[in-house]
């Protein structure tokens, strides 16, 4: 419903401010350049999905052969001792705590379409445990804020869009997108946390969480210490590096499991085929819409303004051109991935802009469109604390996303 009141509000403002243009301004090109806007965004939405279907294939191919060789049900093991303090409601060994991991995992991967259906098992399983239907519980709230904050480790489908878009190195995002989606992560976790009255002090999440953020802290300081070439070869060559031993790790224990690793591969690449041909009329919709907005003058009206604003405060408006996919990220993800790809094809993938938009579409998930679809699902209507801790979530991610952006590029 959202998503549909945004897609209206672009071509309603898209029309008010072109005919503005055309009547008071005498702008005669404003109309042509609109139409000619929808033929080109559907051309390159089309182009986009068709490139994305291959690693879509390639990667829920990978993820199938892991959960056949039992890296999933490692992880799970790995992870239970963190979950059961972080879920502490739910029953120990409760099937529901590997549907939750699955979805993490295809979150963590960027396999944003993957993950829904794994969300939409976790919340069936959940509202089992529900002794109030309609309202949320805590473990629902706990998971869908982690979820929203959008725990990106392997954001493949913003690498793929950077190449497809001519960026000299794809994978130059990958660090900053990881420390910006942890600390949005934290502070989902917090926030909740203090609503829950989990104890963070906890050892076992002290060790996790305080071992996590001592690492991405690392990150940032080791960086820091490095020029602009070293930064862009190191997070390179880790992004690749880490990539590939993902790939061999999953065989290998998929060939350990005796598992017959083609046909499992072939079974998963089957679902990612299907996701990317289904997002084919979304990305349509919104990179026209997107289009129109832009020919006719919209988008620099409202970057220009907040950019005047933010000058007026005597901050650096660098950021401006890319403000908009952070502010769609929250609503919808479709929309923020076409004004990410719509910044890149603006101002050039390689732009501070272009890589920013990218940080901002992996720093966080889109927190109103999963509340609605997750908890829809089960028919929960009160939401509790959900909403604000996930905004909250949503905006430590932007601010962390601004901060390592200019921090590496």
């Amino acid at each position: 419903m959202v998503l549909n009141y945004i897609w209206i509000a672009f071509f309603v403002l898209a029309f008010i401010v072109a005919t503005i243009r055309l009547v008071f301004f005498g702008d005669a090109e404003v109309f042509p350049d609109i139409i000619n806007s929808t033929f080109a965004s559907s051309k390159s939405a089309f182009e986009i999905s068709l490139g994305l279907t291959g690693v879509l294939a390639l990667w829920m191919g990978i993820m199938r052969i892991g959960e056949q060789g039992g890296v999933i049900a490692l992880f799970s093991r790995v992870l239970s001792p963190l979950f059961s303090k972080l879920f502490p409601d739910i029953p120990k060994g409760h099937p529901v705590t590997g549907s939750i991991f699955m979805n993490m995992a295809a979150n963590m991967l960027g396999l944003d379409n993957a993950a829904t259906p794994l969300g939409l098992k976790a919340m069936e399983g959940l509202q089992e445990l529900n002794p109030k239907k309609d309202t949320a519980t805590n473990p629902m709230i706990m998971f869908l804020v982690i979820n929203t904050s959008g725990l990106t480790l392997i954001p493949i489908s913003i690498m793929v869009y950077r190449a497809q878009l001519g960026a000299a190195q794809p994978t130059d995002v990958f660090v900053p997108i990881l420390i910006a989606t942890f600390i949005s992560t934290l502070a989902g976790i917090i926030a909740v946390a203090l609503y829950q009255r989990i104890n963070l002090l906890n050892r076992t999440i002290l060790l996790f969480l305080g071992g996590a953020t001592l690492f991405i802290v690392g990150i940032i300081w080791f960086f820091s210490t490095l020029s602009q070439d070293q930064i862009d070869l190191y997070s390179t060559t880790f992004a690749n590096v880490f990539l590939f031993v993902i790939i061999i790790g999953f065989i290998a224990a998929g060939i350990r499991k005796k598992v017959n690793v083609y046909d499992a591969f072939i079974e998963g690449a089957k679902e990612g085929f299907t996701t990317a041909v289904r997002i084919i009329p979304y990305l349509v919709a919104i990179l026209v819409a997107i289009g129109v907005f832009r020919a006719s003058g919209c988008m620099d009206y409202l970057t220009q303004g907040i950019a005047s604003l933010v000058e007026m405060c005597g901050l650096n408006s660098d950021f401006v051109g890319a403000l908009p996919t952070a502010l769609m990220k929250p609503l919808s993800g479709s929309g923020a991935r076409g004004l990410m790809v719509d910044a890149m094809s603006a101002y050039g993938a390689d732009s501070f802009v272009g890589r920013l938009a990218c940080i901002f579409q992996g720093s966080t998930d889109t927190t109103f469109y999963i509340l609605a679809v997750y908890f829809g699902s089960v028919g929960v209507a009160k939401t509790r604390h959900a909403v604000p801790c996930g905004l909250l979530a949503d905006l430590a991610g932007i601010l962390a996303a601004i901060f390592v952006c200019y921090l590496f590029f």
